[in-house]
């Protein structure tokens, strides 16, 4: 049972008015502050609710706190690792938006919050089409909110797991939204290092790039150990209460996911010295993780 302290950090969604085809309002449940839907396991922390947690978000549960604690403990930066992924995330969604891409499938997209990559690529590109998907109950809930203030025939929002590309790809919401004959931008930002390596994350990848033409584009972050293996697997035990464990690459591996494509400048490097707005921060390299945008060619 979901508690009156838990049930606060789940409000905001507003109240939506529906009508019906006999011209019938009601209020459409889902949009109703508190509402839970019906099949979202509170008991277990989920990566999406630990990020919104650490990024200083509403929408969490007490099990997501504590889990996001225990890493802090272990990675007092964990915050600002997690705000500069979001930065290169939006550097990234801007350039790409600069360079005509269009269109974007944000994959394990997690809670969209202000500034998401939709927000980003329309002050860009205004008729720009964005496709969130992820598998936790409570993104599709806060996506229906969030396509609620879009505009639906550029906006939309698949609960779907994405190791199954397949499904993926041919949920009806996405092919309404997104185009697979013109450049896709694929996110997987802070996405590959919750998949298993016999989940087969470089085949993943592949499958994703496949289904899109040449021009299209590749967006991964992927956490790495920083140099500091013991640290970093202290850190990394707080996701075992989690819904989807984390794994550790290297330079190496992270490279290899980007096979097919071409990797633009500065290439595969820490989040804050991918194409900084401004003056480079002097910690950049307590800033855990890799990063890169390739083309495909």
């Amino acid at each position: 049972m979901v508690d009156e302290h838990q049930a606060s950090k789940i409000g905001g969604f507003p109240e939506s008015a529906v009508t019906s085809a006999d011209g019938v309002e009601s209020i459409d449940a889902t949009l109703i502050p508190g509402w839970l839907p019906p099949e979202l396991d509170t008991t277990k922390a989920h990566t999406a609710r630990i990020y919104e947690y650490l990024l200083g978000g509403m929408h969490y549960f007490d099990v997501d706190r504590e889990a996001a604690e225990t890493a802090l403990r272990h990675v007092p930066q964990a915050r600002e690792i997690l705000q500069e992924n979001r930065a290169f995330l939006n550097r990234a969604t801007r350039f790409l938006a600069a360079s005509g891409v269009t269109q974007f499938l944000d994959l394990g997209s997690g809670l969209p919050g202000t500034d998401n990559i939709g927000d980003v690529a329309r002050r860009a590109h205004p008729e720009a089409r964005i496709v969130f998907v992820d598998y936790d109950p409570m993104v599709a809930v806060h996506g229906r909110a969030l396509v609620a203030a879009a505009d639906p025939a550029h906006t939309a929002v698949v609960e779907a797991d994405v190791r199954r590309p397949a499904e993926v790809l041919a949920d009806p919401e996405l092919r309404r939204v997104l185009d697979l004959e013109q450049p896709v931008a694929i996110v997987m930002n802070s996405l590959l290092h919750f998949i298993a390596p016999e989940e087969g994350p470089h085949g993943i990848v592949a499958e994703f790039l496949a289904a899109v033409p040449a021009g299209s584009a590749l967006v991964v972050s992927h956490i790495t150990d920083g140099g500091r293996p013991v640290q970093a697997e202290a850190a990394v035990r707080a996701w075992d209460q989690a819904t989807s464990k984390m794994y550790m690459r290297d330079e190496a591996e992270i490279r290899a996911l980007f096979a097919g494509t071409e990797i633009i400048e500065p290439g595969i490097v820490p989040r804050p010295l991918w194409r900084p707005d401004g003056e480079l921060r002097e910690d950049w390299e307590e800033i855990w993780g890799l990063v890169g945008v390739g083309i495909k060619r």
